[in-house]
């Protein structure tokens, strides 16, 4: 891997490890792991002065989450976390009118993430690696497009199903989930439910979908004919809709581009970061950590 990516940037520095590569006197680094080490490496590159960049999840639990913000603030380093589907152009224009109170009250979300397919690497099925399944990996994008839309609202309750192979998760220390249904509700009294799976008969890739309904309309992001990469976005009005967004749409690189035009412009630590720890919390009562 090291070699492909240096025929990418031939100038650049091979490293041993990460201890090499913060030595090498690097602004930030990104962390690309799996999901047991995402903490202690980004713990151990902020506390000698590095930003990071993280893939999802931060942490396996609310605790990794919080103990790698807090040494994030006691670096004065900026974090971020790829929660790309915040940068797609749809989820973008989504929100701008969740905001303006185009939509009127929202009482309920509804977000799905069916993967046809499932990783290919043995520790995404070990809990003590992975921290758990298709939740873990998927659901993490539906809590996090959720809370974000909605300027982060307090959760007052969560409730589960999760299921492995079509029956129910009967050993959460062995094994972990292939099919999870959530219903997060809200401070205000809205519901937002959100269903996501690995490997699932849905008769395409994948299905994608963030749907938000409130007292004046409605509007949703929905992946195009089975694609992880292409999303409209439309506006409901009754029985019309309107669009919003739609392909080509190059939003993939966004959040990690965002995070290092930040981190030149000489930005460190986010408050927002606090946010990361709100959606490591959902995450947890839906495992009933």
């Amino acid at each position: 891997m090291a070699a492909e990516a240096r025929k990418l940037a031939p100038g650049a520095e091979l490293v041993a490890d990460l201890d090499a590569l913060i030595d090498s006197g690097v602004d930030g680094v990104v962390i690309a792991s799996p999901s047991a080490l995402h903490a202690e490496q980004s713990i151990r590159a902020l506390e000698r002065g590095v930003a990071v960049f993280c893939q999802k999840p931060l942490g396996r639990t609310a605790g990794e989450v919080r103990a790698v913000v807090d040494a994030a603030r006691a670096a004065d380093r900026l974090l971020s976390v790829d929660l790309s589907y915040r940068f797609t152009e749809g989820m973008r224009r989504i929100r701008e009118l969740l905001r303006d109170g185009a939509l009127g009250e929202v009482f309920v979300v509804d977000l799905t993430f069916h993967n046809a397919y499932g990783p290919d690497k043995p520790w995404f099925y070990d809990p003590a690696l992975s921290g758990g399944g298709c939740v873990m990996d998927l659901g993490v994008h539906l809590v996090d497009l959720a809370l974000w839309a909605l300027d982060f609202p307090k959760v007052t309750d969560v409730s589960s199903t999760l299921l492995s192979g079509g029956t129910p998760l009967r050993d959460p220390g062995r094994q972990v989930e292939d099919f999870a249904v959530a219903m997060v509700r809200l401070a205000n009294g809205a519901v937002v439910r959100l269903a996501c799976s690995w490997r699932l008969p849905a008769g395409q890739d994948a299905v994608i979908a963030a749907d938000f309904y409130g007292t004046a309309g409605g509007a949703a992001l929905r992946n195009v004919g089975g694609s992880f990469y292409d999303f409209t976005a439309e506006r409901f009005h009754g029985t019309a809709r309107e669009a919003l967004a739609g392909p080509p749409d190059a939003w993939g690189g966004r959040a990690a581009a965002d995070w290092a035009t930040r981190l030149a412009a000489g930005a460190q630590f986010d408050p927002d970061a606090e946010r990361l720890v709100d959606v490591a919390r959902v995450l947890d009562a839906i495992y009933g950590r």
